[in-house]
């Protein structure tokens, strides 16, 4: 039944993963490496990934801090969004509203305000949440003269701040439209998930000149099998249950860098699924600024 719903899921998915993964590889800045290996590339995704949690949890806790919003609406959207991590179920209804209320958070926020305050937050509260076992294999990959990219449905501000705090090559994350330095209240595509996601290091691997049989991809869920299986060395790393299932079925390496298997419970609200969380934090900010205005 799991592997029906997820060819179900994927299926539902397809009409915007083109334009979404396009969007995120225009996007991306990429800093070569200085003797670059021009066929791989290493694709590595972030919440449970690359850093314990979900990257836009721990930013809107530094806008919370700010008093972009309050603490109780961080907790409300936290701790609904537990439920729906513990039933491992992302569906079309819940990444349509996690694009809606996006757009309203972004609407009419200036670009390079965002940006400061990603990297503001990212020394606050994400960095010491980088796993070090994850984080030294991507450090492998750019040793071996690599690319390597961070791929998520974050904000690809916030995504590149990440990137650029890690010394990787760039990011590839969720392209919001910009005018003038300043966000239009539209996507570019859609959320950068699941399929959307290998259509993204596809697009990049084209613009690239990479070969995406010589390169790798890292992730703990299952909802990015699409990315891991357009590689030709696919990671699980804190895999979730069917993604470590598939992959001791497919015989792919698997990283666990997590002390206990408690830790996945305890961290809940901040490893929701990312798509809805995403719609979380926006609307507890969009209403927030309703209530004030």
């Amino acid at each position: 039944m799991r592997r029906i719903w997820q060819r179900d899921f994927w299926q539902r998915e397809d009409e915007d993963h083109v334009s979404a993964g396009e969007a995120a590889a225009a996007a991306a800045a990429p800093r070569p490496p200085a003797q670059a290996d021009l066929r791989g590339a290493a694709f590595f995704d972030v919440d449970n990934t690359m850093m314990r949690g979900a990257s836009i949890y721990y930013f809107a806790r530094g806008l919370a801090a700010r008093k972009l919003f309050t603490l109780r609406d961080l907790a409300t959207f936290a701790l609904g969004q537990a439920a729906f991590r513990v039933r491992g179920t992302e569906n079309a209804d819940h990444i349509s509203t996690a694009r809606e209320a996006a757009l309203a958070f972004v609407a009419g926020q200036k670009v390079s305000h965002i940006v400061r305050l990603s990297e503001e937050i990212y020394d606050e509260v994400m960095a010491d949440r980088i796993w070090s076992g994850t984080r030294s294999l991507a450090l492998q990959h750019l040793d071996a003269g690599q690319q390597v990219w961070l791929v998520t449905a974050t904000p690809v501000e916030v995504a590149r701040t990440i990137a650029h705090r890690l010394g990787l090559t760039g990011a590839l994350g969720t392209v919001a439209e910009t005018e003038a330095g300043v966000y239009t209240g539209r996507l570019v595509g859609n959320l950068l998930h699941g399929s959307a996601k290998a259509e993204a290091i596809r697009a990049l691997a084209q613009r690239e000149g990479l070969d995406l049989a010589y390169c790798s991809a890292y992730s703990d869920s299952v909802n990015d099998l699409p990315m891991l299986t357009a590689v030709g060395h696919p990671h699980a790393v804190n895999p979730d249950s069917a993604l470590r299932e598939h992959a001791r079925e497919h015989g792919w390496p698997i990283h666990d860098f997590r002390t206990g298997r408690k830790v996945t419970m305890v961290a809940l609200p901040a490893a929701a699924g990312v798509g809805a969380l995403a719609g979380g934090v926006a609307a507890g900010i969009a209403l927030r600024k309703h209530y004030r205005s």
